[in-house]
Formats: C-alpha cells, structure tokens, sequence
C-alpha cells in the first residue's frame, strides 16, 4: 500500500505544471486603426552655446548663430528667439520636439539661465542638456 502512495506522489510530482501560465501578466493588445498613425520621436535640435570675450555665442542647428553680447543682451535675446522661431518654421519642428543644449565649460551660467528661460518660456518644454568632459 505504501508503495501506490509513493508511486502517485511521484506520478503528481511529475505531472504537476511548476511554472505560471502564461497570462499571468495583464496585457491588452490595442484595437488596430488606420487613423492613428504612430510617429517616433524627432530627433533633438542641437543648440550649442560657446562663450567669447564679451558674451556668448549660441549655434542653432549647424546654420543660424546668435551672438549674445554683454550690453545689449535683452535685444541680442530677442533676435534668438526670432532665429529659433524661424529655423523651428523651417524645419517643420513642433514645440514638444526634443531640444539638447551643449555648453562650452567656460559659458557663464548667467547666460545659460536666461538662454533656457528663454526657450523655455516661448512654450518649448522638452530641452535636455548633452553631458560633455
């Protein structure tokens, strides 16, 4: 008798399914529609800020350059923002498109603050800054 007990223990044990099925994790797949058009993400716009003498230099893109000069940097900052506005029309870039800022190690922070308020308040929202050493 002991040896049937034994015999259906290790039958169970071998039988028995160790591992979870597999809809153990909740997935739904989307309905399938012809209107909804997935896009990927654009690649970023390089804005690269270089300091000079008397202010810094901002680079949009590889084509337009704003210098930013010391004495007159509201104006120098207005003429920024109408060459990004331009080069964003160009471009057919919308304000949620990635922006990455990369910065000389000698720009002055003040200059990088108001660059970044700037973009940041004309409605851009997604500026990263490139690490570099």
């Amino acid at each position: 008798m002991i040896d049937i007990i034994f015999l259906l223990l290790i039958f169970f044990f071998v039988a028995a399914k160790w591992r979870p099925t597999e809809e153990f994790l909740p997935f739904q797949l989307s309905a399938a529609q012809a209107q909804n058009l997935t896009i990927g993400k654009p690649e970023p716009l390089i804005i690269r800020i270089s300091a000079t003498p008397t202010g810094c230099e901002v680079q949009i893109g590889r084509l337009q350059t704003v210098r930013i000069e010391n004495e007159s940097i509201e104006e120098n900052l207005a003429a920024l923002m109408e060459e990004m506005k331009n080069c964003l029309l160009v471009q057919k870039r919308l304000t949620a498109d990635p922006i990455e800022i990369v910065c000389a190690p000698d720009i002055r922070w003040d200059h990088l603050a108001k660059i970044y308020n700037l973009f940041f308040g004309a409605g851009l929202t997604d500026i990263a800054f490139r690490m570099t050493e």
